[in-house]
């Protein structure tokens, strides 16, 4: 849902001065409040003493790893979306940017109205939680996180979950005890730009069920695979 407030606020990080004078003049006609940073650090210490709906965060900075900024925003300001600035040639870090939990990705050189087009349909949708979600479930004595993206064991292990992970697993808790064939775990756990197919689910699924110790090892299996339907989590809640 896009703010309630007559206008949102923007914070774009690039370390090129044309784009952050090019974007403060442009999107400040959009109903946007906007503010530039040229760096990572920048961005850091600007998060500590304000809030923004939206960052536009370029991958190539000098001091910081992009992707690795998406990753520590996401976690950290999980209701902030992130449109991440790419370079053209550049397809790889937009496939691990999005499965890090960025919300959009538009490659350089752009056209500032389609990115004033991007921004709005992130907050049309959320870049944050859903609403309706639990921010902490638990389930065969573990604790999920979703604000966080990581489980916590019932000894207090703390397991760290990838972009993927998280979305299936919170697709699995949306519909304990359903069975969700794989192409109903595509449309829940997609990311916008990401091209998935039902091997990726299949990957996901293995991966999720070894940090679950779910891999055989289980009386009860958490994730059963439902032989040419899908899979269900079995918690013992009814569905």
């Amino acid at each position: 849902m896009m703010p309630s407030t007559e206008t949102f606020r923007v914070l774009v990080v690039d370390d090129d001065a044309d784009i952050r004078t090019l974007l403060l003049g442009y999107l400040s006609k959009h109903r946007m409040q906007v503010d530039a940073v040229p760096d990572g650090a920048s961005l850091r210490a600007w998060l500590v003493c304000h809030q923004a709906d939206v960052l536009l965060l370029d991958l190539m900075l000098p001091d910081d790893d992009g992707l690795s900024l998406c990753l520590w925003a996401k976690r950290t300001y999980p209701a902030m979306s992130v449109i991440m600035l790419t370079a053209q040639g550049d397809p790889a870090s937009r496939v691990v940017g999005l499965e890090l939990g960025a919300d959009d990705y538009l490659p350089k050189p752009f056209e500032p109205r389609e990115l004033v087009a991007r921004i709005k349909a992130v907050l049309r949708r959320g870049g944050g939680a859903a609403p309706h979600s639990r921010p902490v479930v638990r389930f065969a004595g573990w604790e999920f996180d979703r604000l966080r993206h990581e489980m916590v064991a019932a000894d207090g292990t703390m397991v760290a979950l990838s972009a993927a992970e998280y979305r299936l697993l919170s697709a699995f808790v949306d519909h304990p005890g359903r069975v969700l064939s794989r192409d109903q775990l595509l449309d829940l756990t997609r990311a916008p730009g990401v091209v998935v197919n039902d091997r990726s689910i299949d990957l996901t699924v293995s991966r999720l069920r070894a940090k679950l110790g779910d891999d055989g090892h289980l009386e009860r299996p958490l994730i059963r695979t439902a032989r040419g339907a899908g899979y269900l989590f079995d918690t013992g809640a009814k569905p």
